[in-house]
This record gives structure tokens, sequence and C-alpha cells, in this order.
């Protein structure tokens, strides 16, 4: 059965003419070319030019990387953007709503709220997993995204896979898989499975472990039917240069970063098993991502006394059943032992 990915996406920006920036205009083949279409000043230097606004260079590195489609990727000024643009394509202001599965990612609910969404919040099983079957309930034709970050933030902890399954094969409207933090995960990427679920959209990024937060890109994977949609409504040139250019070196330094994800699970195991041993830590949450999620006597005491240390963790207690929680990263080794040393001085 063929699908109609028209009923993804709000009426009136299916017919919306998307503004063509002047690269676009023409295609290169392989001529140097003397370019006077962009009103841009002509004299040299690394950046007088537009960057490419389909990024092809790029997109083609990322699809030999992920073994996907050329045409399946889209790329977007850190995965904020793509929430905001996936969330502003599909939902109809004052109709339809987005669903989320709280404690999870705040950003899915600012951007919502942004663009007159509603939120449907169906919260995660006391063991932090998906509640599947009130999801099910739960949902309706006015449901247009599900919001699944996987590992999840701030918890920290991998989804069922099957849940997952589950939830794809019977959500009407578009599941966007969050996987912000699955190189530090010991389960796969349901990357593979795209082909199968025309409704599926898997996000990863640039901002965790491969170590580049301050370049700001974020990957979205889908059918090439979705991403055309989103390739319409983006800006122009909405990935710069100097972003380009620092992801396609990084691209070549992926063995450096499989060995600093590597030091980071060793350092993780190690803050872990000293947080155990601390009196005020009532749990250490078991993570698959590059942090940890701990439950203490006071979390605003401790936030405080730590701030003092010189110390800036995450005060994560305002997260639905996350009360008297802290999220704390893992970092340099040396950070580590300070922090373990400044934990352990702490009164009880």
């Amino acid at each position: 059965m063929e699908t109609d990915f028209n009923q993804y996406f709000r009426k009136s920006l299916l017919k919306l003419k998307p503004y063509q920036s002047a690269r676009e205009e023409f295609i290169n083949d392989g001529r140097k070319m003397i370019l006077l279409d962009a009103n841009e000043n002509p004299f040299e230097t690394s950046v007088n030019r537009y960057p490419d606004p389909l990024q092809m260079e790029l997109k083609s590195q990322i699809a030999i990387w992920r073994k996907v489609g050329l045409e399946q990727i889209y790329l977007s000024n850190g995965s904020d953007e793509f929430i905001s643009q996936i969330v502003m394509g599909s939902c109809e202001p004052g109709m339809d709503h987005i669903v989320i599965v709280p404690p999870t990612f705040g950003m899915y609910k600012v951007a919502a709220a942004t663009f007159g969404v509603s939120v449907k919040e169906i919260p995660l099983t006391s063991e932090f997993q998906l509640d599947v079957p009130s999801i099910l309930t739960a949902i309706n034709e006015e449901s247009k995204l599900l919001f699944i970050p996987n590992p999840n933030n701030p918890t920290g902890n991998s989804f069922n896979s099957n849940d997952i399954k589950t939830l794809i094969e019977n959500f009407k409207g578009l599941v966007v898989v969050d996987e912000a933090y699955v190189e530090f995960a010991k389960t796969p990427s349901i990357l593979p499975l795209l082909n199968n679920y025309p409704n599926l959209i898997v996000c990863q990024t640039f901002s965790k472990a491969q170590g580049m937060a301050g370049a700001r890109l974020g990957m979205a994977f889908a059918h090439k039917e979705l991403i055309s949609f989103l390739n319409r409504i983006k800006a122009p040139y909405n990935i710069n240069s100097l972003t380009l250019n620092a992801v396609l070196r990084k691209l070549k330094e992926q063995e450096q970063v499989k060995e600093q994800v590597a030091d980071l699970l060793k350092e993780r195991a190690l803050l872990e098993a000293a947080l155990k041993k601390v009196q005020w830590v009532e749990k250490c949450f078991p993570s698959d991502a590059n942090f940890l999620l701990i439950r203490v006597d006071n979390s605003i005491h401790r936030y405080k006394q730590l701030i003092v240390t010189g110390i800036v963790v995450r005060n994560s207690s305002k997260s639905l059943g996350c009360e008297n929680t802290l999220r704390i990263s893992v970092g340099t080794p040396k950070e580590n032992n300070i922090l373990i040393k400044v934990l352990q001085s702490l009164d009880n």
C-alpha cells in the first residue's frame, strides 16, 4: 500500500513555493564559474560566498557513514532547529498536538508552545520505560507527532526496542526517535529500520559524542518524501560554511571519536561506583548516555553546595518523576576525580 505523505503535513504548507536561493538556480558541471548572482562581496575570503543550500558534499559523506540514501538526510542548525521545523510543518496551530513521554527532553514542549501547538503528555512508567498501552489509548486523529528520545534525557536509560516498534507501527502520525546519545548506548540505532517505516524519523547530532556542540549540526533521517518537504520549508542557507567544513573534517576522525566514547564509558562506570558510596546519594540510575541521574536527599541543597565548590551540574528535580535528582555529565578523568572528592567531602 502506497503511503500518502501529504497526510503528515499542514495543508496550508503543501502548496508553499519555497524561496529558491541563487545557488539552486543552476547545476554546476565542474567548470569555474563567475558568480554574479547573489550580491556577495567578490573579494576572496574563506566565507565570502554563500554555502551550498542543500549541503550536498557533506550529505554524500554522511550517507556513506550512516548507510542511508543521500535523499534521506536533512541537516539542521542543531537538532533544536529540526524539532521546531517538524512541529511547525506537521501541526495545525490550535488543532493538532504532539505527544511526549515525560520525563523527557524539554525542547519538544518549547517548540510546540512556540507554534501554538498543544502537548499531550503520557508519563513513563515507574521504571522509566514507555507506557505503550496508555500512549495507544490516548492518541487520536489530532496526534501528529510522537517524540521518543532514546536513550532518554534526563533519565539516561534506553527504551525497550519492541515497544518503540509497536508505537511506530500503531501511531498514524510521525514518530521521531531522537538518538542524541546513541553512540554511548549498548542498544543499536534504529536507523537500519528506516526503510521499513515511512512514518519514522531518526534524528542524531554532532553535539554529544562527536564533540561539536559549538558547531551546531543536527541530522534527521527519513523517507525521501519527508526530507523533500523539510527542505521546502527550511531557511535557504541554514548551515554555515564554517560548520560544513568542520563536520567534513570530523567525519575523518571517527576512530578518535570511538576512543573518546570508550574512555567516557569507563569514566561513567568509575563515577557510578563512586556515587553509590556517597551517603546522601539515595540512588544512581542506570545510564546509556554520557551522564548519570542520581536521586539525593535534597537536590537544591546539594546543587548549591556544588556551585560553591565551582562545579555545575543540572538540577533535574522539576522533571516528572525526577524529584530530588541531579543530572551529572561525565567529564574528563581529572574533572571526575575532583567531583568525587568534593562529593565525598560534603556534609551528610
